[in-house]
């Protein structure tokens, strides 16, 4: 077995964990417990469903996307993970435009929003698997315009759940912040390695 390499790397007969996630920042995470991994992608709707709470969202789609990829590796034990951003009951998940970057920021300009991340692990031929769900509470300043179209100008929000990276040139907007950084960034290594425990990996 080796650690992981990049995204869609094939399992090799007696992998033990995969990471069912295509987000650098998440394979970045999990190389910190010194864990060998591959990595799967799993590509499902990530579309809320009508009502679904942000925690029921990720903790749903988390567990999708471990099952999705355990199904064809059998053996090993699959980890899915989904974070959004959340105001209330209205979900940001990744912009597919700048547009639609500028609308999200706008809307987190000067205001507290709740981080969730969802992580689940599956094993397929032992039929088990835990899911839990982490929350984060962050407060920007306000924004101006010019904050707002110059971050997009970098291209970071484009692939980040709430177009921001908190580790990034965001960062600099926090004003207060409750809970943990890895929730944020989306993949919280404390419960990682709760779930990782009782399926007997670690």
């Amino acid at each position: 077995m080796v650690p992981a390499t990049g995204v869609n790397a094939v399992s090799e007969p007696g992998t033990q964990l995969i990471l069912a996630s295509a987000s650098p920042r998440r394979v970045q995470l999990l190389r910190a417990l010194g864990l060998s991994f591959e990595v799967i992608a799993a590509n499902v709707d990530e579309t809320p469903r009508a009502g679904e709470r942000p925690e029921a969202l990720v903790r749903r789609l988390a567990a999708q996307k471990a099952v999705k990829v355990a199904r064809t590796h059998v053996a090993a034990t699959v980890m899915g993970a989904d974070t959004v951003v959340a105001v209330g009951m209205e979900i940001f998940g990744k912009p597919g435009t700048a547009e639609q970057a500028r609308q999200i920021l706008t809307k987190l300009s000067g205001r507290t929003h709740q981080v969730v991340t969802g992580v689940a692990v599956w094993n397929e031929q032992q039929g088990r698997g835990f899911t839990t769900v982490a929350m984060a509470q962050v407060t920007f300043r306000a924004l101006s315009a010019l904050d707002i179209d110059g971050y997009i100008a970098t291209g970071e929000p484009m692939d980040k759940a709430g177009a921001y990276a908190i580790q990034g040139q965001a960062g600099k907007w926090v004003q207060s912040f409750a809970g943990n950084l890895e929730t944020v960034i989306g993949l919280p290594l404390d419960v990682v390695k709760r779930l990782l425990h009782r399926m007997g990996l670690v």
